[in-house]
């Protein structure tokens, strides 16, 4: 039985396979490739960084690092977990591994725009696609912005990102705009423009980003999709966990879930979607879960 599973291997679950191992615990990490931080072309906002870093760089460095002290992982998807005698049954495969305890750390799935994956990801390596407005908003200052969103949600961005340019425009995805009044004052105060949907046939056009509205074809230096996201917290909730309306699992100040022994951390949880936070809950979850087990059994060498 191993010490503590860790399913995920964004940031999150690197920083906590890095605390762990070198707690001398055995421990043994399952990541299936699918971390958001493995699609940022480079990042000038992690500290320690002044020239950037990519974010599969930065995932590399991490795993080094883990493995080092003798971290574990393995790459494949966590399909099962429930709770055994003595901690938990982590369903791989045609496997069911054991551990003592459990970290979630299987972060979000962004809800993309509806373009061709090839073109996708063209644009977002150039970026004129971008995910963050709190990564990498200084990366388009005074440039023309899109927001392909409506509502609160993306009322709600296209403000943010007005603190950065006076260029955006919000783009309803699908059909005309369904905006709230006190949001609507907002957008009219900030000069923000909004354009119905629904919007579609993308292209990169030069060094544009283009793409068919309800006012004709438009193009914009860099494009944010506010279409929401899908938390992958079903593990955990299908074993007992609770979890929040938008399906973020809910966590207390040491990230231990509403199960003994199961922690999450990073965007799984309820919380700021960042790499330091993640990397900072992370840091509590595994300390958590190392003074935990040694209340169970003292840790000696």
């Amino acid at each position: 039985m191993d010490d503590c599973i860790i399913i995920g291997g964004g940031p999150a679950g690197l920083t906590a396979a890095i605390y762990l191992a070198r707690f001398h615990l055995k421990i043994r990490m399952f990541d299936c490739g699918s971390s958001r931080a493995a699609m940022i072309p480079r990042t000038h906002n992690h500290a320690g960084f002044p020239e950037g870093i990519s974010g599969k760089d930065l995932l590399a460095r991490m795993l080094e690092q883990a493995e080092q002290y003798g971290a574990v992982r393995e790459g494949a998807e966590v399909t099962g977990l429930r709770a055994i005698e003595d901690g938990f049954g982590v369903r791989v495969g045609d496997r069911e591994l054991s551990a003592r305890a459990v970290l979630l750390a299987t972060g979000v799935v962004n809800n993309r725009p509806d373009m061709p994956a090839e073109l996708h990801d063209e644009a977002l390596q150039r970026g004129l696609l971008r995910y963050c407005p709190i990564c990498d908003g200084y990366e388009v200052t005074d440039k023309r912005i899109a927001v392909i969103g409506t509502g609160g949600h993306g009322s709600r961005e296209a403000l943010f990102l007005r603190g950065y340019s006076a260029d955006v425009t919000l783009i309803a995805p699908d059909a005309e705009h369904q905006i709230e009044e006190d949001h609507e004052g907002d957008l009219d105060a900030a000069g923000i423009q909004r354009v119905d949907g629904p919007c579609g046939y993308y292209a990169i056009e030069g060094d544009k980003i283009a793409l068919d509205t309800a006012k004709g074809r438009l193009s914009f230096d860099t494009l944010y999709p506010a279409l929401g996201s899908r938390i992958r917290s079903q593990l955990a909730v299908q074993a007992g966990a609770r979890a929040a309306e938008d399906g973020c699992l809910e966590v207390d100040d040491h990230q231990r879930t509403s199960i003994p022994g199961l922690f999450a951390a990073g965007d799984v949880a309820k919380g700021l979607d960042q790499i330091s936070h993640a990397m900072g809950e992370a840091g509590v979850a595994a300390t958590t879960i190392r003074n935990m087990l040694d209340e169970q059994r003292p840790i000696r060498r």
